[in-house]
């Protein structure tokens, strides 16, 4: 283990032994205290933009409770994009100025506090709620812990204030079945971690996903390109619901119960179907916050569709300012509306298909359509992007093999073993919905065991998430 994850066990099980004997007050004092020092051990810098942050948004929210005006609402989302905006464009600025001005180097220590894009979200989101009507009134404590709760702060959950409120002010007592869950999920998060550092790294060193990617020079084929994009895909899932797993587990150790943020997705068999599966904290913020004031301005059909399709590419943006991004979050968009277009040509026409088809190959469509998208997620450049989509739709590139057969074998091997575990775990829930908690000690604790080692045998060396960079 890395001396950070030494720091973050060690924190989090005095923490855990103390928030037992303490008050309610008592706690959040103890809570935002040591969200501040893990979140400070990555940068002290980061902690003061966050500080900064917190209380301009906890000044904003006194302004909208007393008087709930658009002119306020504006002061508050100019503040937290123009914030947000600043460092997610120095990255790209110092690259730029940097071989001109070697002082514009100093700048990338300043450049994109971790997790600023979800907590700058959660103060958009109070400001919001606030706008809208509902009775929020938090301290200045309770507010600075909702903005930098140590599971939440890095990468989420998007949280929202009327959530954590009332458990910050009344813990639940941690029952067994906290407990039990809890550890589940944290275990099992870590084996996910560790199986997308496997698909990123590959079986040998250097034939992996992330050493495909770094190839800008080769021409992939056809299959090439599709097994990195269901690599890719996997690899995304794994490390980012993984990491969901261990922090959602982690907080309910404490009592504390977070929204979830993956429900399946590759099981979705339509693109709206999907998009309430993953990211569900996310997709849910820009549903609420963003798309449904947008579609409601307006009566017209072609209006929703254009909030939509505007809602999406802000939904890519928020990833990072890029044309590869604003075109990925266009063609998400895109595969919403032709769903819609579909829904609608079956109302009209009265088609009805038997679901025995119609969802084999609703999930075939939109399993493989959403896949192709990661090309533009995850592509070097926009020339490497095209260059691989390309090769998807030339049919003589698909007798070109340049990936590793061990690539191959992996992605098919995740893929596969995925939707097994999948069929499994829903069999058990329908025949034995308590088995997981009524298995025995020695079993589950043979199942960590497992787990445990399985995780750190593959993350040993120190590794951000994948979803750190955004």
């Amino acid at each position: 283990m890395t001396s950070k994850a030494f720091l973050y066990v060690g924190c989090l099980a005095l923490t855990w032994l103390l928030a037992r004997v303490l008050s309610p007050k008592a706690q959040k004092v103890l809570f935002l205290v040591v969200s501040y020092v893990l979140y400070a051990s990555w940068s002290v810098r980061f902690l003061v933009v966050l500080i900064v942050s917190s209380l301009a948004n906890y000044g904003l929210g006194i302004l909208l409770r007393r008087r709930p005006s658009a002119a306020r609402l504006w002061l508050g989302i100019f503040f937290n994009v123009a914030l947000l905006a600043t460092f997610k464009s120095l990255p790209s600025l110092v690259s730029f100025f940097a071989p001109h001005f070697p002082v514009a180097s100093r700048a990338a220590e300043l450049a994109l506090p971790i997790g600023i894009s979800f907590w700058t979200f959660q103060a958009l989101s109070y400001l919001f709620d606030l706008y809208q009507g509902q009775e929020l009134d938090p301290s200045l404590l309770e507010f600075c812990l909702y903005m930098a709760f140590w599971p939440t702060v890095l990468s989420g959950p998007i949280c929202r204030l009327p959530e954590l409120l009332p458990q910050f002010r009344e813990p639940g007592k941690v029952s067994r079945q906290d407990m039990r869950v809890g550890l589940d999920r944290v275990f099992i998060g870590l084996f996910m971690i560790a199986l997308a550092r496997v698909v990123g790294g590959g079986i040998r060193p250097g034939e992996g996903v992330d050493a495909a990617f770094a190839s800008t020079s080769i021409h992939w084929g056809g299959a090439d390109v599709w097994v990195l994009a269901f690599a890719y895909g996997f690899q995304l899932f794994l490390d980012f619901a993984g990491y969901s797993h261990l922090v959602i587990g982690a907080a309910l150790l404490f009592g504390i119960h977070l929204p979830e943020n993956f429900s399946r997705p590759y099981r979705s068999t339509s693109p709206s179907v999907f998009w309430t599966r993953w990211h569900m904290s996310l997709s849910f913020w820009i549903r609420d916050y963003l798309f449904m004031p947008l579609a409601t301005m307006r009566r017209e059909v072609w209006w929703r569709n254009v909030a939509l399709l505007l809602s999406m590419i802000i939904f890519g943006l928020w990833h990072k300012v890029s044309f590869l991004f604003l075109i990925w979050g266009a063609y998400q968009g895109t595969l919403l509306l032709l769903h819609r277009r579909w829904q609608g040509l079956q109302r009209s026409r009265g088609w009805a298909w038997p679901e025995s088809v119609s969802e084999p190959v609703g999930w075939l469509l939109t399993f493989t359509s959403i896949s192709l998208g990661w090309i533009l997620f995850r592509a070097a450049d926009l020339r490497q992007a095209v260059a691989m989509l390309t090769a998807v739709v030339r049919p003589g590139s698909y007798l070109d093999l340049r990936l590793p057969a061990s690539l191959y074998l992996l992605t098919a091997v995740v893929v596969g073993g995925y939707f097994s575990m999948v069929a499994i775990a829903s069999f058990l829930k329908d025949k034995s919905p308590e088995f997981a908690l009524r298995a025995p000690l020695e079993l589950r604790a043979a199942f960590y065991a497992v787990l445990v080692y399985v995780a750190f045998l593959h993350n040993a060396e120190p590794q951000s998430f994948i979803y750190f960079q955004f």
